[in-house]
């Protein structure tokens, strides 16, 4: 075990460093740089601010030292969207706003999708399933995007008389609900399809015939033996969604107007505050690494059969 989680750290170090230099290298070879705008500075400017931010220098140099920094807890200051404000502080003041949000939409998906794929497996074939399944498949096929403005027309104002919640996120705890249907509706429909097809995979099994054998009733089967085992690829798809839904939904927070980080990354973007965009990045990439280290060490205690020290199932 002690194996396995310092080769796990090891390889997370390493995808660290390749997401950072692969980040670093695209952001900067896409033409132009942070000043061009509607009123573009002159020349003489540009090159000033190039030198006070050590843009001037090549984008090898600039790496090695923004890496080097890092290491030392220091990644830099803001250039554009909150000027000489360090990201780090940055991150930790936007982060809170989207990780609310984005637990509230978790835990909904969570305690809805894997019950209902449960009762799509038992109640397999039959006209319950199949609604089951068609809510699924268009949850799945739909953007977030979508959802969101469904719900902003439906339960804002769109149809006459109909306004029962904001349209603008406002911190009230009415403003919570559409963000947080919206962000957790996709992984709704997704844990509920993984849990039913791993429910009918494991109701196949010997273990479970055997149960029925012994006269166990229906429910004890499917919740205390069935659901265990079934749970194991739903913790690996909750690994990394858990990240990207804790750091924000980045079309969500644009469309409710939340101030959380992945608007704020979204306008980093846009706005090429390249110490921003390396910061939100790398915070995501490590939320996401650990996350799934948090997932494999979780497959032991769902199933003690698995053993962790060799890297196998």
């Amino acid at each position: 075990m002690r194996k396995y989680t310092i080769r796990r750290i090891f390889m997370a170090v390493v995808t660290l460093l390749v997401v950072a230099c692969l980040t670093f290298l695209l952001m900067n070879a896409i033409p132009g740089n942070p000043w061009l705008s509607e009123k573009s500075p002159s020349q003489a400017t540009i090159d000033a601010l190039n030198a006070k931010y050590g843009l001037d220098q090549p984008v090898t140099v600039q790496m090695v030292k923004y890496l080097g920094n890092i290491l030392h807890g220091d990644f830099g200051t803001s250039i554009k969207m909150q000027k000489n404000r360090a990201v780090l502080s940055i991150i930790l003041e936007m982060f809170p706003v989207s990780a609310k949000i984005g637990i509230i939409a978790l835990l909904w998906a969570i305690l809805v999708g894997v019950p209902l794929g449960c009762l799509a497996a038992f109640k397999r074939g039959t006209w319950v399933d199949s609604l089951l399944r068609i809510i699924c498949t268009l949850g799945i096929s739909m953007p977030g995007f979508v959802v969101a403005t469904i719900l902003l027309h439906t339960l804002c104002g769109g149809i006459p008389g109909v306004k029962v919640f904001p349209a603008l996120f406002d911190g009230t705890a009415k403003s919570y609900v559409l963000p947080c249907l919206a962000l957790g509706f996709y992984p709704m429909c997704y844990l509920s399809r993984q849990t039913r097809t791993a429910m009918l995979d494991s109701i196949n099994q010997e273990y479970i015939k055997t149960a029925r054998a012994k006269g166990l009733k229906n429910g004890k089967i499917i919740f205390k033996h069935a659901l265990r085992n079934a749970l194991i690829p739903v913790i690996t798809y909750l690994g990394p969604q858990i990240a990207f839904t804790l750091c924000g939904g980045l079309v969500v927070e644009q469309v409710f107007s939340i101030p959380g980080l992945g608007r704020y990354f979204i306008q980093s973007i846009q706005n090429r505050d390249y110490p921003l965009i390396m910061g939100t990045t790398i915070f995501l990439a490590t939320f996401i690494i650990i996350m799934n280290l948090v997932v494999d060490l979780c497959y032991k205690l769902v199933d003690p059969r698995i053993n962790l020290a060799n890297g196998g199932h």
